[in-house]
C-alpha cells in the first residue's frame, strides 16, 4: 500500500475547502480531491474521508459550498487539514470570508473560485464516499491568481 500512497503522491492536484452549515456550526475541512464531472447540467464531485466529520455532515445536508484555493492560501489550507480543528468561523476569523446564499456554507474569498452545490448522488468507494453534486451557482472567478496545488505531500 506505501507504494500506492507515493504514486499518488506524484499527482498534482488542486486545493479546495469544502464546508457546511450545520445546525450548531459551520463546519469545514481540506480536500484535494474536487472536479467537474459534467457540463450540461453543471456536476461537480468531492471526496471525502468516511471517518471525517464533514462526510457524516453531507449525508444529512445536501447544501454546501466549495472555495478552490490561490496559492497564497497555504494557511487556510492547513488550518482546515489539522485534525481536532475548531469550527469553520473561528478558523476564517480575520480572513476574508462571507456566507453563500444558496447553501448557507462559508465561502473563503480571494481563491480561484468558489461556488455552491447540492448533492445529488452519493456513492460508497472504499474508505471514502463520493459526493457528486448540481452546481447551483458560482460565487466567484479570480482568473487572476494561480491556484493552490498539493504535490509530493506539500502545498505549492
Amino acid at each position: 500500500m506505501n507504494e500506492f500512497v507515493e504514486s499518488m503522491a506524484q499527482v498534482v492536484t488542486g486545493v479546495t475547502v469544502v464546508t457546511v452549515k450545520d445546525e450548531r456550526d459551520d463546519v469545514g475541512v481540506t480536500v484535494g480531491t474536487f472536479t467537474s464531472i459534467s457540463l450540461d447540467p453543471p456536476l461537480v464531485m468531492v471526496s471525502l474521508d468516511n471517518a471525517g466529520y464533514l462526510n457524516e455532515l453531507l449525508l444529512r445536508h445536501d447544501r454546501w459550498a466549495a472555495s478552490v484555493l490561490s496559492a497564497g492560501q497555504k494557511t487556510v489550507a492547513s488550518r482546515f487539514a489539522t485534525a481536532g480543528r475548531p469550527g469553520a468561523r473561528l478558523l476564517l476569523a480575520g480572513m476574508p470570508h462571507h456566507r453563500g446564499e444558496q447553501s448557507g456554507a462559508l465561502i473563503v474569498d480571494g481563491g480561484v473560485t468558489a461556488l455552491e452545490a447540492e448533492t445529488v448522488k452519493v456513492v460508497p468507494a472504499g474508505d471514502h464516499t463520493l459526493f457528486i453534486a448540481k452546481v447551483l451557482g458560482v460565487d466567484y472567478v479570480d482568473a487572476s491568481v494561480l491556484p493552490l496545488s498539493r504535490y509530493r505531500s506539500r502545498y505549492r
